[in-house]
């Protein structure tokens, strides 16, 4: 059974991408009540970092670590298309890794994986290398637009990482604690008002606790008075701005303390890469705000064409998060899952790329055998699960002729996320589990379960219209 499925998929995902068949995903949606917001899988950070925080953090660890690998990668000059007269020309070279998202003609490799359909928009041919360049600047323009930043936002931004680029040496992206550098290098005088540069202080000083002490990679030395420091610079810079001058006491203070911190290995050998944002559930939480920028900002249930082009700067940030391709695979499944829940089920695309990258995950599982990958793994299955069994245990009420494409999909998404957990939970207790067919099982058990609802609430109409027709009848 669990084999059919997955040849149902594959052959649907096929269907999708190659644009033989076009999906009525409005019409096969489920009904609108059954909205819902599900809770987030990767666990809720212990201070008050608001989404918009993580999100303007994002973008600053995303634009240091495309500057840090070379050229000038995310150089967009969004100004210098308004004043083209005082701006020169940037050179070909200098925007070489984001070149080809808009000079590529072909699909997208990663729409074609998922099954989701292309918008079919064209890329303009016969441009003079100059236009090229414009365009390819505007890969970077489009991330800042899809992840809410402001272009003085975005100017202040870059502006702060060439004065830690400078004051650093040139030290790559993982050698630096970011919301350290950046206290360091801005000044009231970089925004607008008083008010705002305090707020700005604030989350820093919360993203240095968060990735310090409420959520670090490695776990607190008890006999260590670095932590309680620490807390103590930071209740008392958020209660009174931090004077962060060069050579203030409390600044150098909070930066011997902060270094020490992250700084530490598990074999307390040296390195090179400084752990800061790559704690649970800390660097998920960040990483989401990233892929989240896969969504078209003028469509919230379309991914955008240069998807293969923004998930490849992306992933220049995995050094800094403590990012692999397999808690990848996990986060951008529940963010194609849950934008399919979060936007009312209409768009049955995002459900069917669920299920697809679902599939690699199972492959993943087998391999993957982290503790901390364990535990997001299970949350994440456990709510899709849930999801999907409110709906299979009572199928008729949910699924009807014209969306049975719609309820093969959600059986297979049911029924992987039940075996992964399955053998997940078997290989981390090293129980032999015995041999079972979940597939089966679990189908099995959505029928009688069905079967026993339709059976309750046709017995219930049929008992009640007798009092009802009397009723009448007087």
């Amino acid at each position: 059974m669990s084999g059919r499925l997955r040849d149902r998929s594959s052959s649907q995902a096929k269907r999708h991408s190659h644009h033989q068949t076009t999906t009525t995903v409005a019409a096969a949606a489920m009904p609108n009540f059954l909205t819902e917001t599900l809770p987030c899988p990767f666990g809720e950070l212990a201070t008050n970092l608001s989404d918009s925080a993580l999100r303007e953090t994002a973008y600053e660890i995303l634009v240091g670590a495309c500057r840090s690998t070379g050229g000038k990668p995310l150089t967009y000059i969004s100004q210098s298309e308004r004043n083209s007269e005082r701006t020169a020309t940037p050179t070909l070279t200098s925007t070489a890794s984001l070149q080809r998202s808009l000079t590529s003609t072909a699909a997208s490799k990663v729409k074609k994986a998922l099954g989701l359909r292309s918008s079919g928009r064209k890329k303009v041919s016969g441009e003079s290398d100059s236009e090229r360049v414009k365009k390819a600047v505007t890969i970077g323009e489009m991330l800042r637009v899809q992840m809410g930043i402001s272009e003085q936002t975005d100017s202040r931004v870059r502006r702060a990482l060439l004065r830690v680029a400078a004051a650093q040496l040139g030290r790559r992206i993982e050698s630096v604690v970011l919301p350290l550098e950046m206290l360091q290098q801005l000044k009231p005088s970089d925004f607008p008002n008083q008010g705002e540069y305090e707020a700005w202080q604030r989350r820093n000083l919360k993203l240095l606790e968060a990735g310090l002490l409420l959520h670090p990679l490695l776990p607190l030395d008890k006999t260590d008075t670095a932590p309680q420091r620490l807390r103590q610079i930071i209740r008392g810079a958020l209660e009174k701005p931090l004077e962060t001058g060069k050579n203030n006491e409390s600044m150098q203070a909070l930066r011997s303390i902060v270094l020490s911190l992250a700084c530490r290995t598990f074999d307390g050998s040296a390195s090179e890469t400084i752990h800061w944002a790559d704690g649970f559930p800390l660097n998920l939480r960040i990483y989401q705000m990233l892929l989240e920028a896969c969504f078209d900002v003028n469509d919230e249930t379309s991914v955008i064409e240069e998807v293969d082009e923004v998930l490849e700067l992306i992933k220049k940030t995995w050094v800094v998060l403590g990012m692999n391709q397999m808690l990848h695979n996990l986060c951008f499944l529940w963010i194609l899952f849950n934008r399919y829940v979060a936007t009312g089920e209409v768009e049955g695309d995002l459900l069917f790329a669920a299920n697809n990258l679902l599939m690699e995950v199972e492959k993943d599982s087998k391999s993957m055998k982290d503790p901390n990958y364990s535990k997001i793994l299970s949350s994440t299955l456990s709510a899709i699960l849930g999801w999907a069994e409110k709906r299979l245990l009572a199928y008729h009420n949910y699924f009807h002729s014209d969306n049975t494409e719609l309820l093969e999909c959600v059986v297979s998404v049911g029924v992987l996320s039940a075996k992964i957990m399955v053998e997940d939970i078997s290989h981390e207790y090293r129980k032999k589990r015995k041999e079972f067919d979940v597939a089966h099982e679990r189908v099995d058990t959505y029928i009688r379960s069905s079967l026993r609802t339709a059976f309750f609430k046709a017995s219930f109409h049929y008992f009640k219209c007798p009092y009802i027709l009397l009723g009448s009848a007087r």
